[in-house]
């Protein structure tokens, strides 16, 4: 991976996600009200494992997903890509003030931890980019729609691997922290697989 373009993109993800992740206004003023939105993101997150976290993180772009479950999975992808973004920086940042302890299982656990978020960070960039890329109609969309599958559950993996690294190291409060975050960032990523796991679902129902 590329770790130096990586660090340098990853203060940059939320300003991608808001200028390019949304559809135009043109094209969110042809679709239905807000409060059908609203209704069809709260329907669509009982298909996740989280849908409460669900309904929250994502009722706010409303306005821009309608009723488009395309929309709604590149919006929580986008979402879920943001908040693994700010956790790689915190989980660097750690590393660099050397905050855990004489416990080298803890530093470890930390570096290793930092490699693999930046390795989930750049899967769900790559889902995200070939959401906002979809051109294809049945095999050709199932072929588009595999890769974000693919990316996205690796992403998740990347996510629990690292709360894992942190089974040996001894319980104190940056274990406690680290991991506790960590959980956070993989249930909204667990609801982005979900949806895209939905939209793909549906767009098989709907092909001839």
């Amino acid at each position: 991976m590329l770790r130096p373009l990586l660090l340098v993109h990853l203060f940059s993800t939320t300003l991608f996600f808001h200028l390019h992740l949304l559809p135009s206004s043109a094209e969110a003023g042809a679709a239905n009200s807000t409060v059908n939105a609203t209704d069809y993101i709260r329907t669509s997150c009982h298909t996740t494992q989280y849908p409460d976290l669900c309904y929250t993180s994502l009722v706010s772009y409303a306005d821009s997903v309608q009723e488009n479950p395309a929309r709604l999975a590149r919006v929580a992808i986008g979402v879920s890509l943001s908040r693994a973004n700010r956790l790689a920086v915190y989980v660097r940042n750690l590393t660099i003030r050397g905050e855990y302890g004489p416990d080298p299982r803890a530093g470890a656990a930390l570096h290793d931890c930092f490699s693999l978020f930046c390795d989930a960070v750049d899967q769900m960039r790559g889902s995200l980019d070939q959401m906002r890329r979809l051109k294809g109609e049945g095999e050709e969309l199932a072929f588009e729609m595999s890769n974000v599958q693919t990316w996205m559950s690796a992403a998740l993996t990347n996510e629990e691997t690292c709360t894992d690294g942190f089974e040996d190291v001894a319980d104190g409060p940056m274990k406690t922290d680290v991991c506790v975050r960590v959980v956070k960032v993989k249930k909204v990523t667990s609801n982005a697989l979900a949806l895209v796991n939905s939209f793909v679902a549906n767009s098989k129902v709907m092909s001839p």
